[in-house]
C-alpha cells in the first residue's frame, strides 16, 4: 500500500516531492513532443528536470547544503525557459505550460524557504 503524500514529504522534504510529483507529469507531458524534438528538447527537459531532483535528494542527506539548493535553484530557472521554448514552438500548450510554470514556481518557493531555513539555523 503507497503512503500517503504528507507522510512521504514529512521524510523527505515538500521541495523533494513537489519535484517529484512534477517529474511524473512530466514523463508523459514529454513523451507527446514531436518525434523530432523528444529526443533533443524534450530529452533536455527531462534531463535537467531529474538533475534538479537529484541536487534535492543530495541535500536532504548532508548538511553541506546550500551549493546543492543554488543548483537545484539554477536548474529551476533553466527549465522555465526551456519550458518557455516548447511552449513557443508549439510542442507543448498553454495548459501544460501554466501546469509546469505553476510547479515550478512552487517548488522554486520550496527550496528558497529551505535555504532560508537552513541559514537561519546556521546563525
Amino acid at each position: 500500500m503507497p503512503e500517503p503524500k504528507r507522510d512521504v514529504a514529512r521524510k523527505t522534504g515538500p521541495a523533494l516531492e513537489a519535484m517529484y510529483r512534477f517529474i511524473l507529469w512530466l514523463v508523459p507531458a514529454v513523451d507527446k513532443f514531436p518525434r523530432s524534438q523528444k529526443f533533443l528538447l524534450g530529452d533536455r527537459i527531462q534531463s535537467t528536470a531529474l538533475e534538479v531532483l537529484e541536487r534535492l535528494v543530495e541535500a536532504t542527506y548532508t548538511r553541506e547544503r546550500v551549493a546543492l539548493l543554488a543548483q537545484a535553484n539554477l536548474g529551476l530557472e533553466k527549465l522555465r525557459f526551456l519550458f518557455r521554448l516548447a511552449m513557443d514552438l508549439r510542442h507543448l500548450d498553454l495548459g501544460g505550460y501554466e501546469h509546469a510554470a505553476r510547479a515550478l514556481n512552487e517548488v522554486g518557493r520550496m527550496v528558497g524557504g529551505w535555504k532560508r531555513a537552513h541559514d537561519a539555523a546556521q546563525g
